[in-house]
């Protein structure tokens, strides 16, 4: 049954063993669902299905940080190798020897972003798939680059990989900053708890007198102290109603730190202004690109719990709400539903599936328990109402799954969110962008060296013993 099928669904001779080992790469089946149906089962009932997305011959892409394996399938089970290093001018080549050989598609996996150069070089060319590595993943006792891309090939010549959804060059550039963003936040909140952790040590307890020891006040008595500036000058210089607390202030003060604590406390403080600069320019630019979505911002951010940060995250993450045909199915993308597992009369749901975006579900959880405190809103009577039943936790998912599915709503309807009368949302001040700083050829080839000189520095914290 089994082979025979996959010969006849891949157009190979079914006297030949060695087309069919080829075809399908060593793998007896895929742990893709559509794949499965495609290769197994009865042949009648998935011919149809199958027929209509085949291709005459398809590429298959294994792409790695420093090389590309590609293998093109035809088919009659034809299949030329080769292999490209991940320069502009190789993949110049790889281009040209798919369009020669008259590729109509090529698959590829989405490792990371190295797949977006290719996409960026092929499209408008010939049509590009690109598809989860978990849809395309097959079982097998083998696992070779050769092995890898003939399996994309051979899925792609016969439609098989669940496209994954490509915003276009401008949503890309959006979303790459504000992952930059997020991740220049995450540096710096590691930076601030080692401050806390340095003040700590020596029980200098400037948290317990102030609530944010990197506001205004905190940073003038950081300074003050690295600086050596006298108590009642640093007292001077804090605002009045910090200055009313001045006997807690100098009892604080007056806790001797060490020199190299003093040294660390001056790096980590550098390195938090120096963050705040760059997280700084690229909100700039942030803004810039939003621009053009002032209304979908001031839809989302009429939502509780949705602010301005928030409804930027999401318009970068999403991107066209329109390509979702229901809210349901937008949560379902994020990764918002429950797993199911079904057989026969066995019905048996799970945690979410987490299989999108997870900044997505990070920043709705966010705002899922800033509207869960919010007040007289349908979020904080649905937290009230479930948080002693099911818990904090599924209760502040199941709000995230409600303010996706609104959201949607929201932007496809070009609908203010309202709660009859009950809530009126605040005016949310969007920020004006300014012109971006572009930079000159001359300067690009000097960033460029930068760049190439200290990533071929060896690392000095590596013994190289």
């Amino acid at each position: 049954m089994w082979a025979g099928e996959v010969v006849r669904f891949l157009g190979s001779d079914p006297a030949n063993e060695t087309n069919l080992s080829i075809a399908i790469g060593g793998h007896p089946a895929s742990q893709n669902a559509d794949t499965k149906m495609a290769l197994e089962g009865n042949s009648s009932a998935h011919t149809g299905v199958l027929m209509e997305g085949i291709r005459n011959k398809a590429c298959g892409l294994d792409i790695h940080k420093k090389f590309i394996v590609a293998c093109i399938k035809d088919l009659q089970g034809v299949t030329l190798e080769a292999r490209y290093d991940r320069t502009p001018k190789d993949l110049l080549r790889m281009k040209e020897w798919i369009i020669e050989n008259h590729c109509d598609v090529v698959g590829c996996e989405s490792t990371s972003d190295y797949w977006v150069p290719i996409y960026e070089m092929l499209e408008g060319h010939i049509e590009m798939i690109v598809g989860n590595a978990r849809d395309i993943k097959a079982i097998s006792h083998k696992k070779t680059d050769k092995i890898d891309a003939a399996w994309i090939a051979t899925l792609s010549l016969h439609d098989l990989i669940p496209r994954s959804r490509i915003p276009d060059k401008e949503a890309r550039e959006l979303r790459s900053l504000i992952r930059l963003r997020k991740n220049l936040v995450e540096k710096r909140t590691d930076i601030k708890n080692q401050v806390h952790h340095i003040l700590d040590s020596f029980l200098f307890r400037l948290s317990s007198l102030l609530s944010d020891i990197f506001g205004k006040s905190g940073m003038i008595i950081m300074n003050g102290v690295i600086n050596g500036i006298p108590v009642e000058e640093i007292i001077s210089m804090l605002p009045e109603r910090i200055r009313r607390r001045a006997d807690e202030i100098k009892e604080v003060l007056e806790t001797n730190l060490p020199q190299t604590a003093m040294f660390r406390l001056k790096c980590c403080l550098d390195l938090i202004r120096d963050l705040d600069d760059q997280i700084g320019v690229i909100m700039q630019m942030v803004n810039r690109l939003v621009s053009a979505n002032t209304r979908i911002i001031r839809l989302l951010t009429s939502v509780p719990g949705v602010g301005y940060l928030a409804a930027v995250t999401l318009i970068a993450e999403i991107g066209d709400f329109k390509d979702f045909s229901s809210g349901d199915k937008l949560a379902s993308w994020l990764g918002l539903v429950p797993t199911v597992k079904q057989s026969a009369d066995y019905l048996r749901t799970g945690a979410i599936t987490k299989r999108g975006s997870r900044i997505v579900r990070w920043i709705l959880v966010q705002c899922a328990q800033a509207a869960a405190r919010s007040h007289n809103t349908r979020f904080s009577d649905f937290f009230k109402r479930k948080v002693g039943s099911i818990g904090f936790g599924k209760t502040i998912v199941a709000i995230a799954r409600k303010m996706a599915t609104i959201i949607w709503h929201l932007v496809i309807n070009d609908e203010i969110y309202e709660e009859k009368g009950r809530f009126i949302p605040r005016e949310i001040q969007i920020p004006t962008s300014k012109e971006p700083r572009y930079f000159n050829l001359n300067q690009i080839l000097e960033l460029v060296s930068s760049a190439n000189i200290f990533l071929a520095q060896p690392d000095p914290h590596v013994d190289s013993g």
